[in-house]
């Protein structure tokens, strides 16, 4: 994997609504930890209900865009979405053939979620060619039946893998049921994937982020078949997390996917270890944290802390020690500790500004456990004396 941040360009159309085209691309990308560029194919007023209008952003504007990031700042994955016309889908494509190694999704974008078209024929027609320089190309089921005529899919993508010699996933959300399935065609191999439906009309852009999540697993260097995978990690998060706006097909919540996938290792999770499980519970909840898990028979309590968790696990017959600490980082440390303490929380002291640029308070929970609420800002992860890299 390259240890630089991923440079992910995305040829895609404009969604005034933000759920789907280069809105939830970029959301992704930056999500992820990769920096998106971005060459315009279409500007489109569009909501969670439907669209109304549709511009097409002239071949030579697109062209320059994507000249214009590719000669100054380098590619390391292309993402296609939405394309304006047929002439700009054959120019993208002979522009594309000159990137030597550098990796290409396609995702053949023909209808909104909410049913409007967003390709005519020509342009359908066209897709031909952006397949022939893609590395991977991701058509929902209509989509595969409109490129191929075939009614069996396993059979269209097979078909479209010999032709263009792009390997093809097979997305299995139009399936009808619970249970799903997504298949990635290779020329020498198939991989699949199960999984059961998450219940949400904020359905709007899951095609455009998952093909945006596998450019930039590709431009960190992973293989097709690990970058799908996150890829689709990455979705059916942001699915959980969609925030219900809208009153149609909502957009997804990209914004509150940051620990669940990526790369690297991530702290997430800590746990410490309690006596009293009901005090323990009703201590954190107090604190502002929102439990996710209760299981007294296993004496477990999980919490959400930000984008990551937290937990606790009670033995009656633990020692406490007083070697572990337990940071809770807050904007509004005065006040929530102002707040808290009138609530009836015990804190051992206020606020105080520490010589290592940081200002926390410290108490303890029903166990014994040190815990410090803290305001760090940049001295956090960049204080004066940080080490050289």
């Amino acid at each position: 994997m390259t240890a630089k941040t991923p440079r992910i360009l995305i040829i895609a159309g404009s969604d005034s609504g933000g759920g789907a085209g280069i809105q939830a691309d970029i959301k992704t990308v930056t999500m992820l930890g990769g920096h998106a560029m971005t060459a315009v194919t279409a500007v489109t007023a569009q909501n969670t209900l439907g669209v109304t209008a549709i511009h097409a952003v002239p071949t030579e504007v697109v062209l320059a865009q994507i000249d214009a990031v590719i000669e100054d700042i380098g590619v390391d994955a292309v993402k296609i979405g939405m394309i304006g016309s047929p002439f700009t889908a054959l120019h993208i494509a002979t522009r594309l053939e000159k990137l030597e190694g550098v990796p290409v999704v396609f995702d053949p974008v023909m209808v909104a979620t909410s049913g409007a078209p967003l390709a005519d024929d020509p342009t359908v027609a066209a897709f031909g060619k952006l397949m022939d320089v893609a590395t991977i190309t991701t058509p929902n089921l209509p989509e595969l039946r409109r490129l191929t005529g075939q009614d069996d899919e396993v059979a269209a993508a097979l078909d479209l893998v010999s032709r263009h010699h792009s390997a093809v996933l097979i997305k299995g959300g139009h399936e009808e049921g619970d249970a799903l399935a997504d298949a990635l065609i290779e020329e020498d191999n198939m991989t699949s994937w199960q999984g059961q439906r998450i219940e949400t009309t904020s359905t709007h852009g899951t095609g455009c982020t998952l093909a945006s999540a596998i450019a930039f697993y590709l431009g960190a260097g992973l293989g097709l078949v690990q970058s799908v995978e996150r890829a689709r990690l990455f979705v059916r998060m942001a699915l959980r997390e969609a925030p219900g706006l809208g009153k149609g097909h909502g957009p997804l919540g990209q914004q509150a996917v940051r620990l669940d996938t990526g790369l690297g290792l991530r702290l997430n999770q800590v746990t410490v270890t309690g006596k009293d499980y009901a005090k323990m519970v009703d201590f954190y909840r107090r604190l502002g944290l929102k439990q996710i898990v209760d299981s007294p028979e296993n004496q477990y309590a999980r919490f959400e802390a930000g984008a990551a968790t937290f937990s606790i696990q009670c033995d009656p017959e633990a020692e406490i020690g007083e070697t572990v600490a337990v940071y809770f980082e807050c904007d509004d440390l005065d006040e929530r500790v102002e707040r808290l303490a009138r609530s009836g929380i015990p804190f051992e002291h206020g606020p105080r500004n520490q010589p290592w640029d940081w200002r926390e308070a410290r108490l303890r929970d029903p166990s014994g456990n040190t815990v410090f609420f803290y305001r760090a800002g940049e001295a956090r992860r960049y204080p004066p004396w940080r080490m050289e890299e």
